[in-house]
């Protein structure tokens, strides 16, 4: 059988045109692609925490941003509507408003808020520099550095439909929430490929927590009852149940993303601990923006400053408010208003995440009492977050 001879030159000439043809049509299936399959324009970033932790401040430190649209704890809303159910229930409707908050659809808003809305409906709006400033709000500018007060007084007539409008002009779109107490939960919002999700998992010294929390208990005594499944009936957690669920919590979070994570976890989760970041707040903040893919600007470092050295830890009324304090005192504060009984029980209930992430325990009151004794075990640089993670350490 006679063959034909095909020049080399000819050769490499079809398949050049055939290599060009190809990328062509990649290109051109991939501008007709469902927005779904694309890669999502918007950084999510969910800061996952607990009541009483420091996650306010952590949520502060991303809503000043000028590239950030941020909520706090739009899932309240999921809770206080269906109260009478458990944290475990709860779960997937929580997460559908997270998914829903992160692609800017507020729609969901409407089986918590049927009625005809305004911007002050939604939970903590005006902490939200975001809402604020134009296009939510007109009296404040995109790099202004907002206060809750300012905001309730000039920006709470905007109609709801702002939040939408808002939230799609924004490159990074900022959750926090204290609702999650599984991060498996998490796992469809992870891989889901119209979102481009990061993980922040604050955590705080369970004693500190505690201490916190006992400037709050009316505030916190429904989401208790949610906690521990009582139906609807208010608690108040004098026997610390609710401290051992959220201690287990961080654990189960930690675990699950530290030890043998499924791989789409890869660089999309970060531990901080609040006492690390009252301590030097410049790095820890420079290390979240970074995860974040976030620029620290001189307005948001100045203002930082100020936030974190006001004089001392700041008064009862101002539990749930962001004022300026002297940090590390807050995150000390503990260890003199709290009997040595009270931190022996938080100590039980919550030795396993005490260990977990760092802290020292106490045998005496004279340790507790010795602030030169520190509690807060150093930590390498980066040892919380999933890439650097060694079992050994």
């Amino acid at each position: 059988m006679a063959r034909i001879r095909i020049p080399s030159a000819i050769v490499i000439l079809l398949v050049t045109v055939q290599t060009v043809f190809l990328l062509f049509m990649c290109a051109r299936y991939s501008s007709f692609m469902p927005q779904s399959e694309q890669k999502p324009s918007q950084v999510h970033i969910l800061i996952l925490s607990s009541w009483r932790s420091g996650s306010s401040f952590v949520g502060q430190l991303f809503s000043q941003h000028p590239s950030v649209f941020y909520l706090m704890e739009p899932a309240w809303h999921v809770w206080v509507t269906m109260y009478q159910n458990s944290a475990k229930v709860l779960h997937m409707a929580v997460r559908d408003l997270v998914r829903s908050v992160f692609l800017c659809d507020m729609s969901v808003f409407d089986a918590y808020m049927p009625w005809k809305r305004n911007l002050s409906d939604l939970f903590q709006w005006a902490v939200s520099r975001a809402l604020c400033s134009a296009p939510a709000c007109d009296s404040f500018q995109r790099t202004d550095i907002t206060s809750e007060m300012a905001c309730k007084t000039l920006c709470g007539r905007y109609p709801f439909s702002k939040v939408e409008e808002a939230c799609k002009t924004y490159s990074h779109v900022v959750i926090k929430e204290v609702r999650f107490f599984d991060l498996k939960v998490l796992y469809p919002l992870l891989t889901d490929p119209s979102l481009n999700l990061k993980i922040i998992h604050l955590v705080r010294d369970p004693r500190a927590v505690v201490k916190s929390r006992e400037q709050s208990v009316k505030a916190l005594a429904r989401d208790n009852g949610i906690v521990l499944s009582t139906n609807g009936t208010k608690v108040e957690d004098s026997k610390y149940k609710v401290m051992q669920e959220i201690c287990r919590s961080h654990v189960q979070i930690y675990e699950t993303a530290t030890l043998k994570p499924p791989n789409f976890l890869k660089d999309r989760y970060l531990m901080i601990r609040f006492e690390d970041l009252v301590r030097d707040p410049l790095s820890e903040i420079s290390e979240m923006y970074k995860f974040a893919d976030l620029s620290l600007t001189p307005t948001l470092k100045s203002w930082i400053y100020n936030i974190t050295h006001g004089q001392g830890p700041g008064k009862k009324k101002e539990a749930f408010k962001i004022t300026s304090r002297d940090a590390i005192s807050v995150s000390q504060a503990w260890r003199n208003v709290l009997s040595f009984q009270k931190i022996k029980k938080i100590q039980e209930v919550c030795k396993g995440a005490i260990n977990m992430l760092g802290y020292q325990l106490v045998d005496s009151e004279k340790e507790q009492k010795d602030l030169s004794l520190d509690l807060v075990l150093p930590r390498r640089q980066n040892q919380f977050s999933w890439s650097s993670f060694n079992p050994k350490h």
